[in-house]
């Protein structure tokens, strides 16, 4: 299991070496959401008091509260998302060839205590390693992002990620969780981005799980975010959005999974 990032020092000026880091504060924004996505910009677009379906109610296409981002510049293809039927069932697919891509649907007001969904890797990404920024891929990811004081986070991490914001112009995520389907992890594998410690992961699928399979999951997000964040803050902050994404872009491989019947439970 990957260590979590302690609290650092809370005295001093900014030090160099936060700005040095600011761009890639900006860069795991956009590696994992976008930019511009409902997540980073300043209002939300589209919120909701539910997670609307992934397909919208004509069957036939993805529901306009789900929006798809890429990379910025067109650095690499997007993913491809579609809504299908499967078996008999509406399901999204997430395709990946080289490329990067996400749907985030904007949240705002108090969240039930329980986020559940179904999903199933199919074509899973065999040199991905999530523990280097040169293998950072996931084939399958659920992520929640919070809006968590910036009085509870280190004064480093604080630091990058005010400068962040104020070089980017966006409200960028101050924390996010993310679940993964992982092909190379045992599920229970927990630990901070490569790229961020603001963002934080738990691979709930992992080497050990069969692909073509469908499984279920049900998670506590206050729990999940007390085991990754609880040394910061003591309570759940406000959620601000949920997305699904996959990605392939740092090795170049291809991936084929489905996500279903994500929703809050009550």
């Amino acid at each position: 299991m990957n260590t979590l990032p302690n609290r650092q020092g809370e005295r001093g000026a900014t030090p160099r070496c936060c700005r040095s880091q600011v761009p890639h504060v900006i860069a795991i924004c956009t590696l994992l959401f976008g930019l511009p996505s409902a997540v980073c910009q300043t209002t939300p677009t589209v919120p909701r008091a539910v997670l609307a379906p992934f397909i919208a109610s004509n069957g036939a296409a993805l529901h306009p509260s789900w929006q798809p981002s890429g990379l910025p510049d067109n650095k690499a293809p997007r993913s491809a998302f579609e809504a299908i039927t499967l078996n008999g069932e509406a399901v999204l697919a997430l395709r990946t060839q080289a490329s990067y891509g996400v749907l985030t649907h904007a949240w705002q007001g108090a969240a039930p205590e329980t986020l559940s969904w179904r999903w199933q890797l199919v074509q899973p990404l065999s040199q991905a390693d999530i523990k280097t920024k040169t293998g950072d891929d996931a084939a399958l990811k659920v992520c929640v992002m919070l809006d968590q004081p910036l009085a509870d986070i280190a004064f480093l991490q604080r630091s990058v990620l005010t400068l962040a914001r104020s070089v980017s112009g966006q409200n960028l995520p101050s924390a996010t969780l993310c679940y993964l389907w992982d092909s190379r992890y045992p599920a229970g594998t927990a630990g901070a981005n490569p790229y961020s410690a603001r963002v934080r992961y738990i691979v709930l699928n992992g080497a050990e799980s069969a692909t073509g399979q469908w499984v279920s999951q049900r998670r506590r997000i206050a729990e999940d975010f007390a085991l990754l964040f609880g040394q910061e803050s003591p309570a759940l902050p406000p959620i601000t959005a949920v997305a699904v994404g996959a990605d392939s872009d740092n090795t170049q491989g291809s991936s084929l999974g489905y996500v279903a019947q994500l929703g809050w439970l009550p």
